[in-house]
């Protein structure tokens, strides 16, 4: 299932002269795009490309990292309860520059692949001790949404708060947290519990206090052919100057994720092909040059 725009994201700051030095070396134009605006705005416009969910499979673990070293993605979201999750630590270790962010979840929203939580949070889990497929209610899974069922709020910071902390065990250099099919939006208490985390470990900052908007495809999205003329009429209309964000899920069309879905969501291995070949596109990295406009990761905001 794509992840809905949480309301709120969070980042961590870059601190000190050398946190510095490293966002400014990933601040970079794609394919060496001049860092000047066509417009001849002050500033260029700026695009962050985020991919989710690395951590699920392996296929989506090896599509992260292709649409990161050949294409136009700056930043990855790592999902730490995740059955692949030892090899996506390892490859993200191997490539230093993308930037990083732990993708709380407490939903394992596959029928053929499961996972469970970190911690001891039994309102969060099925009668098998897996996480509930869905957040909200869902008329595919009756009685099977976290939200249909007596959550508890303190197993959530339980479970949430170990997530970041192995996050941060095996991939020191996380900068933000973002929250899983939305999880973190839950109720308001669950994202004051989220807010207070992530100042806690220093992973707190709001995106739309620094004017970053969130973007999705303008039309149709199904095939390949539709993903690119809806990226490329998304492009059309970023302001000059602006700063923007887009997410979404690159994986392989393979036996794998062929095996990979749920009811509602059965094309997952074609779709997720789709956003691979579709940011690793010889024409959209050639059209985000002669725009002008500039990739960049979250971690990039400070600098």
């Amino acid at each position: 299932m794509n992840d809905p725009i949480p309301r709120r994201e969070f980042l961590k700051l870059s601190l000190g002269a050398a946190g510095a030095l490293g966002a400014l070396a990933t601040l970079r134009a794609a394919g060496g795009a001049a860092p000047g605006s066509p417009t001849g705005s002050s500033r260029p416009t700026r695009l962050i490309i985020r991919g989710d969910d690395m951590g699920c499979s392996h296929s989506a673990n090896l599509a992260l990292i292709k649409a990161y070293t050949e294409g136009i993605q700056r930043t990855i979201e790592v999902i730490v309860p995740g059955p692949w999750f030892p090899e996506a630590a390892r490859m993200l270790a191997e490539h230093p520059g993308v930037d990083v962010g732990i993708h709380l979840a407490i939903t394992s929203e596959w029928d053929n692949v499961k996972w469970r939580p970190l911690t001891h949070c039994p309102s969060l889990v099925d009668e098998d001790g897996y996480f509930w497929p869905m957040v909200n209610p869902n008329p595919n899974y009756p009685g099977r949404a976290i939200a249909d069922n007596p959550w508890k709020l303190e197993d959530m910071e339980r479970e949430f708060r170990a997530q970041i902390e192995l996050g941060l065990k095996k991939i020191p250099r996380v900068s933000h947290v973002s929250g899983h099919m939305g999880c973190t939006g839950l109720s308001p208490e669950a994202r004051a519990m989220t807010d207070r985390l992530t100042k806690e470990y220093g992973l707190d900052l709001d995106l739309a206090a620094h004017g970053v908007k969130g973007l999705g495809y303008a039309g149709p999205k199904k095939t390949l052919a539709e993903k690119t003329g809806s990226f490329l009429k998304m492009l059309d209309g970023l302001a000059p100057g602006g700063t923007y964000w887009f997410v979404d899920h690159p994986g392989l069309d393979d036996p794998e994720l062929r095996a990979i879905h749920h009811i509602g969501y059965e094309n997952v291995a074609a779709d997720r092909q789709g956003v691979t070949d579709l940011w690793t596109s010889p024409q959209i990295k050639a059209e985000i040059e002669r725009r002008g406009i500039q990739l960049i990761s979250y971690r990039d905001l400070k600098a």
